[in-house]
C-alpha cells in the first residue's frame, strides 16, 4: 500500500506544478480576444489613464480588466511558487511527513482553493460586463472598418471552468493523501510499537 501511495504523492506533486503552468499561461492568454478587439476602440487620458471616449459602446471593458489581470498573473505565479513549495519540502518522496511536509501540503490546499474561487468570480463578472454592455452591431461596424478582430465568443472566458476544475481537483486529492498519508504513519507507528513490545 506504500509504495502506491508514494507513487501516488509523486505525480500528484508533478501534476500539482504542471497545474500551475496551466494556469500561469491562461493568465497570459485570458484577455487576448478583449485586447485584438478594444484596444483601438478606446481614448485613454494620458495623465489620468481614465477612458474618455469609447469607439465602440462596452470597449472599456479592456481597461476595466487590467486590474483583474496584473492580480491573476501574480497570483498564478504564487501558485507555481506554492507547487514547488511541495519540492523543497520534499514532500514528492517523503515516507513519513514532517512538520514541513503538512505546512506546504497546507499552503497549496488554501490558495488553490481560495485563487480558484477568486479567479471564478472575477472572470464571471468580466464576462457578463462583455455580454450586457457591448454594442455588438457597433462592435461589428467597427471591426470591418478597422480591420480589427470581432467575436461574440465567449471561450477565453469560459475555459477558466477546466483550468480552475484542474485545480480543484488536485486540492482535493492533495486532502485525500495527506488524509491517507496521516492514516498509513499511524497504522506504521502501531505495527513498530507492536514489534517493540514484542
Amino acid at each position: 500500500m506504500y509504495k502506491k501511495q508514494m507513487l501516488f504523492q509523486k505525480l500528484l506533486c508533478l501534476f500539482t506544478l504542471i497545474s500551475g503552468a496551466i494556469v500561469f499561461l491562461y493568465s497570459l492568454g485570458v484577455m487576448t480576444d478583449i485586447f485584438d478587439s478594444f484596444y483601438s476602440a478606446v481614448t485613454v487620458d494620458r495623465v489620468t489613464h481614465e477612458v474618455t471616449k469609447e469607439k465602440v459602446e462596452g470597449a472599456k471593458i479592456y481597461y476595466d480588466m487590467q486590474p483583474f489581470n496584473d492580480a491573476f498573473l501574480k497570483y498564478s505565479i504564487g501558485f507555481i511558487l506554492c507547487a514547488a513549495l511541495l519540492f523543497i519540502t520534499n514532500t514528492h518522496v517523503r515516507r513519513r511527513y514532517y512538520i514541513s511536509n503538512f505546512i506546504s501540503t497546507g499552503i497549496v490546499v488554501c490558495y488553490g482553493a481560495v485563487f480558484s474561487i477568486w479567479a471564478h468570480l472575477e472572470i464571471e463578472k468580466f464576462k457578463n460586463q462583455f455580454l450586457t454592455t457591448i454594442d455588438f452591431e457597433g462592435f461589428k461596424a467597427f471591426a470591418e472598418k478597422w480591420k480589427s478582430l470581432y467575436t461574440e465568443s465567449t471561450f477565453w472566458f469560459d475555459i477558466h471552468y477546466a483550468v480552475f476544475g484542474i485545480v480543484l481537483v488536485i486540492v482535493i486529492l492533495h486532502v485525500v493523501n495527506l488524509a491517507l498519508k496521516v492514516s498509513l504513519m499511524s497504522k506504521e507507528k502501531k505495527l513498530l510499537a507492536s514489534e517493540g513490545e514484542a
